[in-house]
């Protein structure tokens, strides 16, 4: 029963019934379960509940932690099993997986590994943690990836959580080469019980920028590339975006229930962070978790198209500066964020003539004037009004807006240069730093 296929085109219930039935007949009666089946569980999962023990009554928080041929993944756990534990208990998910097909190095490794730590499992964790190692060596080739790893396991969450009765339980995602501070559990679920209006959150992350794990230059690439994303996330607040926050897929979070309600996770093999939580962010229901910090791997890596691991392997190979978008992109775009609110009682004509002629240009080739009216005849107020051109003019339609700045007029600087030139925007001052400097200053390590 439990090796039955499973084509992702066919609806899971079905299926989870055929195995039900086996289930009864073969004594396997953690497969029988069926109460509190959500809409979303029954039809949008790829596969029935995995885990075969029963959750405790009162699990509140679950940590996923995708694992394709990852070779520190049990440091990683083991920082997860040194965490102070909450008010409620904690699961830990593990999915080793690779495509079929994958090469036979690749096969061993994962088969060794889902041995090995299956067997460390049973003696890890303690009262209130536990952990449950999952293996799908059979992940259909289009679509294996972090992001149907991801969407596998918080499903399995989902299907946990269902199981207790706890339906708000909070799903983390973690990854398989990161480390954490030891109050990241208590963290989680206190900030979201301070906020019950947020659905998911962002996690504040820190990469290590020296040690003696990696070579010196592996750690001066990571400075710049995580600068580069901070001085992103500076440059699109201080222009006024509401929408302004990382997206980083080891240092996210997001309630059950939402996550069901939402769609889940996306299948997508690269960005499949970004895609997810800017499904809540539009909503305005993220939040930003600070009282503890991930510490995700510095490593370079070749897995995905972009990504983190990418662009450290680009820097070592290239022997580059980490180039980011120029400043003067934000400066074009900030008048006309500003000018949000005020735009419902204007005309798409006039407000075209007021902006940036490279801007204006976009706009037009973006179908500009028949979204703003659409927009406004659809809306009774400028509140109203400004939410909605925000769904517009969403994270996704920035994105083309900035590559379209960098093609026509503005291109990429190194990340210092724009780290500089936000301090000179909003401190007034110059200020010459080096690059793991300029990171602590954007971190907020320190104040001028």
């Amino acid at each position: 029963a439990r090796a039955l296929p499973m084509p992702e085109e066919a609806p899971v219930i079905q299926i989870f019934m055929v195995r039900c039935l086996f289930a009864k007949v073969l004594h396997f009666p953690e497969l029988t379960y069926f109460g509190g089946m959500t809409s979303y569980l029954q039809q949008r999962t790829l596969y029935p509940p995995l885990v075969g023990v029963a959750p405790s009554p009162v699990l509140g928080l679950v940590v996923t932690v995708p694992a394709y041929d990852e070779s520190d993944l049990l440091l990683s756990l083991k920082s997860l099993e040194a965490c102070a534990l909450p008010d409620c208990d904690v699961e830990v998910l593990v999915l080793i997986n690779h495509a079929e097909g994958a090469e036979a190095r690749v096969q061993e490794r994962s088969r060794r590994q889902y041995e090995d730590l299956s067997a460390w499992a049973v003696h890890a964790g303690r009262a209130g943690l536990r952990f449950h190692i999952l293996y799908r060596p059979d992940l259909p080739r289009r679509h294996a990836g972090v992001g149907l790893a991801r969407k596998i396991l918080m499903d399995e969450a989902c299907f946990r959580f269902a199981k207790a009765g706890r339906e708000d339980g909070i799903i983390a995602c973690f990854d398989a080469d990161a480390r954490v501070q030891s109050n990241y559990f208590q963290a989680l679920c206190s900030h979201f019980e301070r906020y019950p209006e947020q659905d998911a959150c962002s996690i504040r992350f820190e990469h290590p920028t020296e040690g003696a794990d990696w070579p010196p230059e592996v750690y001066a690439a990571i400075a710049q590339y995580e600068l580069h994303l901070r001085v992103f996330l500076a440059w699109q607040r201080w222009a006024g975006f509401p929408f302004a926050y990382q997206t980083v897929g080891s240092s996210m979070a997001v309630r059950a229930s939402a996550y069901q309600r939402e769609g889940g996770m996306n299948r997508r093999q690269a960005g499949e962070d970004f895609y997810f939580l800017q499904k809540f962010i539009e909503l305005g229901k993220v939040g930003e978790l600070q009282e503890t910090c991930v510490i995700p791997s510095p490593r370079p890596s070749t897995r995905v198209p972009f990504g983190t691991g990418r662009a450290i392997g680009k820097m070592l190979s290239e022997g580059t500066v980490w180039p980011t978008y120029a400043p003067d992109s934000f400066r074009v775009l900030r008048p006309f964020y500003q000018s949000v609110p005020d735009m419902y009682a204007r005309e798409a004509g006039e407000i075209l003539e007021l902006q940036h002629p490279l801007l204006r240009s976009f706009l037009g080739a973006s179908d500009f004037v028949v979204a703003f009216r659409q927009i406004q005849s659809n809306t009774a107020t400028p509140a109203a009004f400004a939410k909605r051109f925000f769904r517009w003019f969403s994270a996704f339609r920035q994105m083309k807006f900035l590559h379209y700045a960098r093609e026509q007029a503005f291109p990429d600087v190194p990340v210092v240069e724009s780290a500089r030139e936000y301090f000179r925007e909003t401190q007034g001052a110059e200020k010459e730093l080096p690059v793991v400097e300029w990171l602590r200053w954007f971190r907020g390590e320190f104040s001028v």
